[in-house]
């Protein structure tokens, strides 16, 4: 069975870094939750699909 979540390692700008924490804890998520949102939310919208939850 494969894992139903990968590690990856990417290189952001300390800006975004900091937004990007700000936004997750008034969201009370974690970082890698709260990126994880934004892209599936990013990726509906492109493909014209439903929002992930």
């Amino acid at each position: 069975m494969k894992p139903l979540k990968a590690k990856v390692s990417i290189t952001l700008d300390t800006d975004v870094i900091d937004q990007l924490k700000r936004l997750s804890e008034e969201d009370d998520r974690s970082f890698s939750q709260y990126i994880n949102l934004i892209l599936k939310d990013y990726l509906a919208r492109r493909t014209d699909a439903p929002p992930a939850e």
